[in-house]
């Protein structure tokens, strides 16, 4: 299965928050829209991905000035991306590799959409599920 199977499913809307923005209203942000990450961007060009990780790491670091810390102080700025025709075994290899949860697909220099490391398991759970009912049914069919 690739990545663009997920896109297809969930949608390739794309949460943005501009990189003047506080923690406090970042952190507001995805506890409403129930989501772990926002890309950091100004019009069309990425300057990075902020995730609840990163603002828990900054509350760790100070908290007493954390929530009017602006994003561009903490985001992640060299942002691990993938392709929508990745396999989701390659996509997990780099969740893994690289410690993220969140992965921007981007093609053409475009952002086409956002997936999770939930979305990844997800959907290459179901791809087993499905490989399994065939062989299932293989082996029933022979015998």
């Amino acid at each position: 299965m690739k990545v663009d199977a997920i896109l297809n499913s969930k949608g390739r809307g794309v949460k943005t928050t501009g990189p003047s923005a506080t923690l406090a209203t970042v952190a507001q942000r995805l506890r409403l829209e129930r989501i772990g990450a926002l890309v950091v961007a100004e019009g069309d060009k990425m300057l990075g991905i902020i995730s609840e990780r990163d603002i828990v790491h900054a509350f760790a670091t100070d908290s007493e000035r954390a929530a009017s810390v602006q994003v561009t102080e903490v985001m992640t700025r060299d942002v691990v991306s993938c392709d929508p025709d990745d396999s989701l075994t390659r996509v997990l290899g780099l969740m893994t590799r690289h410690r993220v949860r969140h992965i921007p697909v981007v093609e053409g220099g475009q952002i086409l959409g956002l997936i999770s490391i939930g979305d990844v398991v997800k959907h290459r759970l179901d791809e087993l599920e499905m490989e399994a009912a065939v062989l299932r049914d293989s082996y029933f069919a022979g015998h």
